[in-house]
């Protein structure tokens, strides 16, 4: 039986491609923004601390995949999605001194927000939403007292989320 080159060429790059990415994710790597289950972030006490932290958390497998920084907030994103960030007292300030949050993907952040404030009310607890924290980034947090010290944000899948303008404008 013939089997002409290019389509034996076609295979075995298909085959590497799919081996690398079953590699990687196996490593907990996943080279692609797809599934975007959200992110878990955690607050450093300044720049200096938050590159100590990815140092120590690299040493135990979890690696820095990427860095996106704005005027107001440093973040380290680590390969299983967890964020570090540094952020500036002001960022501090507009949501009431909360340091960690959960993060979770939305198709409208803000309207997003309400629903899960109201959700969170029905049950008893105060819930209020906070918006443009980060001016021009579509993320709305809900601060609650069901998590004292931790919000929730809502933002878009990591594709339709903006790029954050420069760190020095």
């Amino acid at each position: 039986m013939f089997v002409p080159m290019w389509m034996l060429v076609v295979a075995v790059v298909c085959g590497v491609v799919l081996l690398t990415w079953s590699v990687l994710l196996a490593l907990g790597r996943n080279p692609l923004p797809v599934p975007d289950p959200g992110s878990r972030i955690f607050a450093a006490a300044s720049p200096e601390a938050r590159e100590a932290v990815v140092a120590l958390l690299a040493r135990h497998g979890l690696r820095e995949r990427m860095r996106v920084d704005s005027p107001q907030v440093q973040r380290s994103i680590l390969t299983d999605g967890t964020i570090i960030n540094c952020s500036s007292p002001d960022v501090v300030a507009r949501v009431g001194g909360v340091t960690s949050c959960i993060g979770l993907v939305a198709a409208d952040p803000e309207a997003d927000a309400q629903a899960a404030a109201g959700f969170l009310r029905a049950r008893g607890f105060a819930a209020e939403v906070v918006r443009d924290v980060e001016p021009g980034m579509p993320i709305a947090f809900v601060l609650t007292s069901a998590m004292p010290g931790t919000a929730i944000n809502l933002r878009p899948h990591v594709l339709r989320m903006p790029r954050p303008p420069a760190a020095g404008a």
